[in-house]
């Protein structure tokens, strides 16, 4: 079970609402899948209406927090899904695969249980370098940051991969690590770091976020990326 979002996702739903325009793109990958399913569900974010979902969550934290109407979850792990094999038309994992324990277990599970194609929305942070908040305030974070979902072992389950790139508006509802690109005031809200798993495994997070204010209060920060 997922011990990190038991401790952390207290807040998840209010600040990690899904994004309209990220849906979309998620609905048209899944085409036309009937019956979905949905591998680190969390609070319930791009499960597409229309569709027949079973949401698999190990955090009860998480799944208390799914709203009405949202489809039943199975408290279980991706890296054991409590399905037979092909029971879905589709499989998904949304800015998930970074929890896993073991991902490659989780890829192979994902491929068991869906009859047809497997869908991911993942972080794509091969620049890392230039997004500021890990440039000018976590400088010892790794760089660049990896993927969420590895691609080479992606493709060792999978085979080919068709990856669509999917642009994160300027107010993106959905408060992601990078979500906030254009709003760094954002960061200083503890509610907001509380949602965003980067900051719980990051250190110095006090020390950067009294930088930022500094830099934002003087200018720095708008010079620098304005």
């Amino acid at each position: 079970m997922n011990a990190l979002y038991d401790t952390i996702g207290k807040g998840y739903a209010t600040y990690r609402r899904p994004d309209p325009r990220i849906a979309r793109a998620v609905d048209a990958a899944l085409g036309g899948a009937a019956t979905v399913v949905n591998v680190g569900a969390g609070t319930g974010s791009y499960e597409t209406p229309g569709r027949t979902v079973a949401a698999v969550e190990p955090s009860a934290t998480m799944i208390a927090q799914r709203p009405s109407g949202a489809a039943k979850a199975v408290q279980a792990s991706a890296e054991d899904l409590p399905f037979a094999d092909k029971s879905f038309d589709a499989a998904t994992a949304f800015l998930t695969t970074h929890h896993w324990k073991d991902v490659e277990r989780g890829l192979r599970e994902m491929a068991r249980v869906a009859r047809g194609r497997c869908v991911f929305l993942d972080h794509e942070f091969a620049p890392a370098k230039k997004f500021w908040l890990v440039r000018d305030y976590f400088p010892d974070m790794p760089a660049p940051l990896p993927s969420l979902l590895p691609l080479d072992l992606a493709r060792a389950v999978f085979g080919d991969l068709e990856i669509v790139p999917v642009p994160v508006p300027h107010d993106c509802t959905d408060g992601f690590l990078c979500a906030y690109w254009r709003r760094p005031e954002a960061y200083l809200d503890k509610h907001v770091r509380a949602a965003i798993s980067f900051f719980a495994n990051a250190s110095g997070v006090d020390a950067a976020m009294a930088r930022l204010r500094r830099d934002l209060d003087d200018g720095t920060w708008e010079r620098r990326n304005g």
